[in-house]
């Protein structure tokens, strides 16, 4: 059955105060991607909530709920994971079980898509993970020492590690689930936003923000997140349109895969002093990363990564052309659940209560028994997005405005291609005394 598809006819106010410090500090995917198009492209971003999604298949990064899973379901002083009668973890097999019948009840339809082979590119990036790890071992042990509670939990989650066995076990219940999973051949979010790109899924679900440098059409974050842990106040999904971040920001995917790599990827290195503004504003006056780069060195402002860390042609490749599941092979089929194999896989292997399980297995019946819910846009013909207006276009170089000054924007919005655009020294800042060239 094909997916169901809707297309905004306007673009809700987002409140960019909801981007928390966990969001601009966050290294996953691309460096403080979404603080920046929070601020430049907001018009890109809309505020919603899992409930909306009723009747929508959306694709989800498996591979990273697995690490979620691994991270949050734990017990006990120590924080330690579940784990069954034979001292194998089952934190991840909780978490699935949990989200993927909440998807069901609230009428959405998941794929599931784990990873695959890391492309070579990444191989130094995941080395560097595994050392931190590695030293988060030693962290714990001087946290449980110490007994201090907060330590031991910083340092347990930090500790968490995926294994082939866990992700046998997520598939394995997925498709007891009825649940269609897909096994990538390299990376996840890469075959979300082909099945996303090809019509086959309305939306990814990830939290890693290269799934719009892959192309997907539309992306959600926190969709699996929406109330703090600490505070528990509640955060809205977001729903992210490439289109329209493309169209604000005045780029073409090209040089958007282009400020994604120079913003700092998991595939190459990064330029020191060089963030999101910065790589921005460098790509608006130059044009290239390569350009970008030589008018660095010129000014020997910066030391470029190593050569073997900065492949940039390569990188390059990785995101246009990733390897990914065929979509034209793929057929999506949500089969009933196999109710006697989930009770053995989680009662008889892995020591679930009984009566939890047989309480699980009463939802999907009732499921069952009330049928697929329907949007109540698919009965009305969809229509085409408004466009951005000139007006709303970002202005990497305009200056922010004072607060309360009236008719501005404190994102630097304003029409781009209307004004020259400075040269760009590595702080960021345009430098009045250099030649200046127009914005592309």
């Amino acid at each position: 059955m094909s997916p169901v598809y809707s297309r905004e006819t306007h673009f809700p106010k987002f409140d960019p105060s909801f981007v928390t410090e966990r969001d601009r500090d966050c290294r996953m995917g691309i460096k403080g991607l979404f603080p920046f198009i929070s601020d430049a492209a907001p018009l890109a971003i809309k505020e919603t909530k899992l409930e909306a999604m009723t009747g929508l298949t959306i694709a989800i990064d498996a591979s990273m709920c697995l690490y979620q899973f691994l991270v949050a379901v734990r017990q006990g002083e120590a924080q330690s994971n579940l784990s069954n009668a034979s001292g194998e973890v089952t934190s991840h097999i909780q978490g699935f079980l949990s989200r993927t019948l909440k998807l069901l009840e609230a009428g959405i339809k998941p794929v599931y898509v784990f990873d695959g082979k890391p492309p070579e590119l990444k191989l130094q990036t995941l080395a560097g993970r595994k050392e931190k790890k590695d030293e988060a071992d030693s962290e714990l042990a001087r946290a449980l020492a110490s007994g201090d509670p907060e330590e031991i939990r910083k340092a347990a989650h930090r500790t968490a590690r995926a294994t082939p066995q866990m992700n046998a076990d997520c598939q394995e219940l997925l498709r007891l689930l009825g649940c269609p999973v897909i096994l990538a051949p390299s990376e996840a979010e890469a075959t979300c936003a082909a099945l996303n790109k090809s019509g086959h899924v309305h939306a990814v679900a990830t939290e890693d923000m290269d799934a719009l440098t892959f192309g997907a059409v539309t992306m959600l974050k926190n969709l699996f997140d929406t109330e703090s842990s600490r505070t528990q106040t509640k955060r809205p999904v977001f729903e992210i349109k490439l289109e329209a971040l493309l169209a604000q920001l005045d780029v073409s995917m090209d040089v958007f895969i282009d400020f994604c790599i120079l913003c700092g990827c998991d595939y190459c290195g990064t330029i020191r002093g060089v963030g999101p503004t910065t790589a921005f504003k460098l790509l608006k006056t130059h044009g290239s990363i390569e350009a970008a780069a030589a008018s660095l060195g010129a000014a020997k402002a910066v030391d470029l990564p190593p050569s073997d860390q900065w492949r940039i042609d390569e990188v390059r490749l990785t995101f246009k052309q990733p390897e990914v599941v065929d979509p034209a092979a793929v057929t999506l089929s949500w089969g009933t659940p196999d109710y006697a194999g989930l009770a053995t896989f989680l009662v008889g292997r892995h020591s679930f209560n009984e009566a939890r399980v047989a309480k699980v297995v009463e939802r999907l019946k009732a499921l069952s028994r009330s049928g697929q819910q329907m949007r109540i846009d698919s009965f009305f013909k969809a229509r085409e997005a408004k466009t951005v207006p000139s007006s709303a276009i970002f202005d990497a170089f305009a200056k922010k405005s004072k607060a309360g000054a009236s008719g501005s924007s404190s994102s630097g919005g304003g029409a781009a291609g209307k004004r020259k655009a400075p040269a760009v020294s590595i702080s960021g800042k345009a430098s009045a005394a250099a030649p200046s060239k127009k914005q592309k």
